[in-house]
């Protein structure tokens, strides 16, 4: 009997009920369905008197959630999808994102379209994209404290009520940089068009084998963001007195002491995108986020007196 897995957020009402109803319909057609909700991929927050909160990265998977999955359905916004890929990108699993949140930059299809994308993924209608993930280590001497997968990016940041910072960041074998601001993000080309984007960092097409480094409010005007390989892993050092906070993907995290280290490189899991039509990267900036509309008033001809 085939397998599919249905990640849901079951914070909306109308996730709960999609989710009810797949269940019922995929069983009727012969289907094990498994369900679960995206609060397993969670990561939480750490605590100054209790630095290690977290699990193993291939810890996240659902039980009876593995290989041999056919496909699995995620309900819910953004976060739900970034959520279910921390549990089952260790597993390879393809995922028909749908969206049941607000932007859904990251889903799709919408609710309206489901019945219709759901009857084209059971006749093998579709492809995969694959999307290059993260995985972000803090070590404290040569110690493992905390370790997480990342979609989007890594992003270590003052905390309230301190001063500006100093990160040591160095690169592959180049030589290490000094970089004065509020804090650090690290993204993937997915994550360009997340906090990267309101940070000045480029978008970057999701098939560009490329990381970037954007400062957060640099105190210089030579600090700007960085484009380069995914290929370099990327150690960070704190270079400041001061304690920081670690977060991946605006969902959890931990604190930063002076003398830990945060190694990021790209992750052997990739994100497995069910589409159902070929990749158009600018029309779905376009429908997003605004970019490259034509102008609505455009200058007319005035006839000067």
């Amino acid at each position: 009997m085939p397998k599919v897995g249905i990640i849901f957020n079951d914070l909306k009402p109308v996730a709960c009920k999609v989710a009810s109803e797949l269940h019922d319909k995929l069983t009727s057609r012969g289907f094990q369905v498994i369900l679960e909700t995206g609060r397993g991929g969670l990561l939480g927050y750490s605590q100054p008197d209790k630095p290690v909160c977290h699990t193993l990265i291939e810890q996240l998977v659902p039980p009876q959630f593995d290989e041999t999955m056919a496909f699995g359905i995620v309900l819910g916004g953004d976060g739900t999808v970034l959520s279910a890929f921390r549990q089952l990108a260790p597993c390879g699993i393809p995922l028909l994102t749908v969206n049941t949140g607000h932007m859904g930059f990251l889903t799709e299809v919408y609710l309206n379209q489901l019945n219709l994308a759901l009857d084209a993924v059971l006749e093998d209608n579709y492809h995969v994209e694959e999307r290059t993930m993260l995985s972000v280590q803090l070590f404290r001497e040569d110690s493992l404290l905390w370790e997480a997968l990342s979609l989007n990016e890594m992003v270590i940041h003052r905390e309230p009520l301190t001063s500006m910072c100093h990160f040591e960041v160095k690169i592959g074998q180049h030589a290490p940089v000094d970089i004065a601001a509020d804090g650090v993000i690290i993204s993937t080309p997915t994550g360009s068009t997340a906090y990267s984007l309101s940070a000045g960092g480029p978008v970057v097409t999701p098939d560009v084998p490329v990381f970037q480094l954007a400062p957060i409010c640099p105190h210089s005007l030579a600090s700007r963001s960085l484009v380069f390989s995914d290929k370099e892993a990327v150690s960070v050092f704190p270079a400041t007195p001061n304690r920081l906070i670690l977060v991946v993907d605006g969902n959890g995290g931990c604190y930063v002491l002076p003398d830990d280290r945060i190694y990021v490189t790209k992750s052997r899991y990739v994100a497995r995108f069910i589409r159902l039509e070929s990749a158009e990267f600018f029309r779905i900036l376009r429908e997003k986020l605004g970019w490259g509309l034509p102008h609505i008033a455009k200058p007319t001809s005035v006839e000067l007196p």
